[in-house]
């Protein structure tokens, strides 16, 4: 090899080094401790491993050789391994049917798309009509999945993962179109933009503590809270806001909503409601940078053409900034499946633990209950799910992305 090409790889990795340490140290190492935590009992300290206990089942299987060894052998010592998810899971076939469904509605996704791509008019009717029919086999799948796993699996835990998508689904929508708003209107040319600017942006670098406790006491269920003074004023009854277990519909309307699509307790919509106010200044701000960096000559030739502002909006400004708004949206989902500080303050016991994301379940079972091994196992499935939810961003929407 080329002594010069072999000195500039070496350059390379000496530059990269630092970085690689610091990533394996803070990074790769904790996800890989908490591995191997979560095959131990692990309580107050490291405590049996699961495995050996495997092994020593291995040991007794007399009287069995070929292949009915290797397949009890192999299933006596994952089943042992996997003690704790085996607790948080409850039902394997759940699982399955719930991933399943998912993967049946990529597969919609994907025939919605090639109906439209590859149109044929005397197609077209019946592949939407397939499209369509997979969505409900998928949404009845995902729906008898979960319907397994919550009665057998962790329903602390499992209830979680439901907050935290109503949670996610609740404010990244609102972070990243408030954000789009005020970015496009502070693109104008109009007085005081910089300072407007910079008023958005002062949420996102509030400390995260202080702004739930004034939160907390903005959304008290005092009659004398700001929140229900507001609503007083315009006629409304008082609520109690944060110390409220009801779905969010049922407690202001007086609705008798029922089961998931009752939607998220009036609590965790305040609690949405203060993670929408903290980042939407900041999505703002990286939108106004990804606005100018739109060349201004695609506007005034569309103008010239005759391209109205919704024109230019729909078929400049949003295909331009895709790869910001998939940035961010990618982020956001992310953050807000490992939100933790501000759940945290946020939450009350009147809520009866309808703010009790999966990240404050995993601090309970950690903090709390002293379940270290149980803990760092539902971490590790967390971080399974984010991978999986961020996979999944990538293959639906990357693809959609613009990149000049």
């Amino acid at each position: 090899m080329n002594p010069l090409v072999v000195r500039e790889n070496l350059a390379g990795y000496a530059f990269i080094f630092p970085a690689m340490v610091i990533i394996g140290l803070f990074g790769l190492f904790p996800i890989l401790y908490a591995g191997y935590m979560s095959i131990h009992n692990w309580t107050a300290s490291q405590g049996r491993s699961y495995c050996q206990a495997g092994v020593e089942g291995i040991q007794t299987l007399d009287g069995v050789g070929g292949a009915a060894w290797v397949w009890q052998s192999a299933s006596a010592l994952i089943s042992n391994c996997l003690t704790n998810y085996n607790e948080i899971i409850g039902d394997w076939s759940g699982a399955l049917f719930f991933v399943l469904g998912c993967g049946l509605l990529l597969l919609a996704y994907w025939l919605w798309n090639h109906a439209f791509e590859n149109f044929h008019e005397y197609k077209l009717v019946y592949q939407l009509g397939v499209a369509f029919a997979v969505v409900g086999l998928g949404l009845f799948t995902i729906a008898y999945g979960w319907a397994k796993l919550s009665a057998r699996g962790d329903e602390d835990f499992l209830q979680g993962l439901v907050y935290t998508f109503y949670y996610a689904f609740g404010s990244v929508p609102l972070q990243l179109g408030l954000g789009l708003t005020l970015a496009y209107l502070l693109f104008q040319n109009i007085r005081g933009k910089q300072f407007y600017r910079t008023i958005l942006f002062i949420p996102y670098i509030t400390p995260a503590v202080a702004s739930a406790v004034v939160f907390r006491i903005v959304f008290s269920s005092r009659d004398s809270s700001l929140a229900n003074q507001f609503l007083t004023f315009f006629g409304g009854d008082s609520q109690g806001w944060i110390a409220e277990s009801q779905p969010f519909w049922n407690a202001l309307f007086g609705w008798n909503l029922q089961g998931f699509w009752a939607g998220p307790s009036m609590a965790l919509v305040t609690v949405i409601l203060l993670g929408v106010w903290t980042y939407t200044g900041y999505n703002a701000v990286i939108f106004l940078a990804g606005l100018g960096a739109i060349p201004i000559d695609l506007y005034e030739a569309a103008r010239v053409d005759g391209a109205s502002e919704w024109h230019l909006f729909r078929y400049i400004t949003l295909p331009m900034i895709s790869p910001v708004t998939f940035y961010l949206s990618v982020l956001a989902f992310i953050g807000t499946f490992k939100a933790f500080n501000s759940i945290y303050v946020m939450r009350d016991a009147y809520s009866q633990g309808t703010t009790d994301a999966a990240a404050i379940v995993i601090f309970d079972t950690f903090y709390k209950a002293n379940q270290f091994g149980y803990a760092a196992a539902q971490a590790i499935v967390l971080f399974l799910i984010i991978f999986a939810l961020t996979q999944i961003q990538r293959t639906v929407f990357e693809s959609r992305v613009f990149y000049g």
